[in-house]
């Protein structure tokens, strides 16, 4: 009798303390998303002479080493989870025209705000609504909606501080009175 309890005990807490856990661990896994439409967006703001990569990048060897660029690319400064994270872990290896996703699928850098939504899901969650970011276009209509590097550096995309500026001055500081209302 008391092995059967003890069974029905493990049986329970098996149920229900694991079974969310698999249901939480099957929803972690990276799924493709189906609900993202093709966004229209504007041409990453890409440095002059810079695109497309292939250019210069075609007939070198690929070196896989984590290292500081000294002879290109030495203007970037890479903050962006540095101690985690490499070029090539969003830049194609192979075709440096293209950008990686974790699952090895690639994408074009119009498309570059899958790879952002990758470590960011959050944010991207909310440029798909409309709450993140910039765009333009018709309430109902067709809508242009600016990439993720239209704001954010990708390899250093937090903002710097900016300077505030001064406090507006007061009419009543200036030597003027408010006009009364309806004379505006």
């Amino acid at each position: 009798m008391k092995l059967k309890i003890i069974a029905y005990l493990i049986m329970s807490i098996t149920i229900i303390f694991i079974q969310p856990l698999k249901v939480y661990a099957e929803e972690a896994v990276y799924k493709p998303v189906h609900d993202i439409p093709k966004f229209f967006v504007p041409k990453p703001p890409f440095t002059d002479g810079i695109f497309p990569c292939s250019d210069c990048h075609s007939g070198m060897e690929v070196n896989t080493k984590r290292r500081v660029l000294t002879d290109e690319h030495t203007n970037i400064i890479f903050k962006h989870a540095e101690k985690q994270r490499w070029c090539l872990d969003c830049h194609n290896a192979n075709d440096r025209d293209m950008l990686r996703l974790y699952d090895g699928r690639l994408i074009p850098f119009t498309e570059s705000y899958n790879l952002c939504g990758q470590c960011h899901g959050d944010i991207f969650r909310d440029w798909k609504a409309g709450i993140h970011g910039k765009r333009t276009g018709s309430w109902n209509g067709e809508k242009t909606y600016r990439l993720c590097v239209h704001c954010h550096d990708p390899h250093n995309p937090k903002f710097k501080a900016i300077k505030p500026e001064p406090a507006p001055i007061r009419p009543s500081e200036n030597g003027t009175h408010s006009l009364p209302i309806g004379n505006h």
